[in-house]
């Protein structure tokens, strides 16, 4: 699934400095697309809303977009990997004739499954009035869509297109919400956004359909993968669940606030954290242009190797070159996330002022990012199992870090404010450090694993 890495890849080795930007853009758009929409929404809303004088109305809008995305994040986890495994093994198999009814199936299936949530959360659980109930629960539908036709993005090779779709929805989308807002308040502004949401949604899925020109065929085969690898759902609910488990505990803080439509947050540590959070975005760009792509080309060799009946002299000298091409793409994410995390805090007070953040939020952020700095280094160990195939080593170290953070920032409540953001960060640490150990004994055995713990014909 490193399709589109390899495009960019080109595209940045051009002689000139525009191809490099426009490379680095494009791959931060394929791998933080949804999250980088749900930070510029809430930022350009914000400032727009606060020049109309609508703080009310931007309030809802933030409360509803951050829990639309950590809610449909979780939620669609379990699908996201599962149809990456289902899709990845029909690009393999040269078969891709089901792609677009897997993309029909499971956004049926996903946005189903979740429908009574959205409707106890917006029409049972909320304060709101009806038009901001519905434009809530569409918004968070497209959200929905828009995560699991992610799916596709790096198997496309359209760049430009998933750039446009991104850029052009994020502007009708803002664009909308202005105009709504003076007539229609929070729904003017909800609604307003979902339109660019929609656009960003059907212009990528319409670009799925051109790359897979086939028709709407066995839309549920996917589904079949799940007892198969379960283990890959529940990596992917509970992983999702991490990210998001320290602002669910810290919403039961003492200064936690409660809205006037019934959403409870943490605007102290939330926005910090969002702000920490972006500090990875540059480096799962170069991940995908990078990192990602040496990998797989050391990791096919190996494998490729092995299938022609490679000597062991020449299995060892492939085994030696995924440890070398592991070590030096561990050696650069570690450097380049150091050195923005090092940035990030030296400039915290500037940038908070800046932005007009309350500076009792920068010890939050200094952590944040420091943790998000292991968090990141975390996300590479577990890929690296995937590729190898290590699903139940995934769930065991996922669970581990799921029970770190939240236990971890439970204690902090009881410590005080001065203590938020404590446990995100020990916990990012110990799961990398756990992963970590467990990537090094299990590439160390790579042969073993192959031709032993691996083979379907000894099990």
């Amino acid at each position: 699934m490193a399709g589109i890495g390899f495009v960019l890849r080109r595209l940045t080795r051009q002689d000139n400095l525009v191809g490099v930007a426009v490379g680095y853009v494009y791959a931060a758009l394929v791998s933080s697309g949804p999250f980088l929409v749900t930070v510029i929404a809430m930022a350009a809303v914000g400032i727009l809303g606060e020049a109309a004088g609508g703080r009310q109305a931007v309030e809802t809008f933030r409360l509803v977009t951050i829990y639309n995305f950590a809610l449909s994040l979780v939620c669609c986890g379990p699908f996201l990997l599962v149809m990456t495994r289902y899709l990845a093994d029909r690009i393999y198999e040269q078969k891709v004739e089901e792609a677009p009814g897997m993309l029909v199936g499971a956004t049926a299936v996903a946005l189903g499954l979740q429908a009574p949530i959205v409707i106890w959360l917006y029409f049972l659980h909320t304060d709101m009035t009806l038009p901001e109930r519905l434009a809530s629960a569409v918004h968070y539908f497209l959200i929905c869509g828009i995560w699991l036709v992610s799916v596709f993005l790096s198997a496309l090779k359209d760049y430009r297109a998933i750039g446009l779709s991104f850029a052009g929805g994020m502007t009708i989308g803002l664009g909308a919400a202005w105009a709504l807002l003076d007539n229609y308040g929070a729904a003017g502004l909800i609604g307003g956004f979902a339109i660019g949401l929609a656009v960003i949604f059907f212009a990528l899925t319409l670009r799925v359909m051109v790359e897979y020109p086939y028709g709407i065929v066995r839309p549920f085969a996917f589904l079949r993968y799940f007892p198969r690898f379960w283990q890959l759902a529940l990596f992917g609910f509970a992983y999702n669940l991490t990210i998001w488990c320290d602002k669910l505990v810290l919403w039961l803080a003492p200064d936690a606030e409660r809205a006037a439509v019934g959403l409870i947050s943490n605007p102290a540590y939330d926005s910090a954290m969002f702000l920490a959070n972006m500090t990875t975005v540059p480096v799962l760009a170069i991940f995908i242009i990078a990192i990602e792509t040496e990998f797989f080309e050391r990791y096919q060799t190996f494998y490729r190797a092995i299938e022609a009946h490679a000597t062991w002299r020449e299995i060892r000298e492939n085994h030696a070159a995924i440890i070398r091409s592991l070590n030096a793409a561990g050696r650069n994410i570690l450097l380049l996330q150091s050195v923005i995390a090092a940035l990030a805090i030296l400039c915290s007070p500037a940038l908070f002022a800046a932005l007009g953040i309350d500076a009792r939020q920068i010890g939050i952020f200094r952590l944040g990012t420091i943790g998000s700095l292991f968090q990141i280094l975390f996300v590479f160990l577990t890929i690296v199992l995937a590729y190898f195939d290590l699903r139940l080593r995934l769930v065991q170290l996922t669970l581990l870090y799921l029970c770190l953070n939240g236990g971890l920032s439970w204690l902090s409540l009881s410590w005080g404010f001065a203590w938020y953001g404590y446990g995100f960060f020990l916990a990012s640490l110990i799961a990398f450090l756990a992963a970590l150990a467990v990537v090094v004994r299990e590439v160390a055995r790579l042969p073993f694993l192959t031709f032993v713990k691996n083979n379907a014909s000894i099990k």
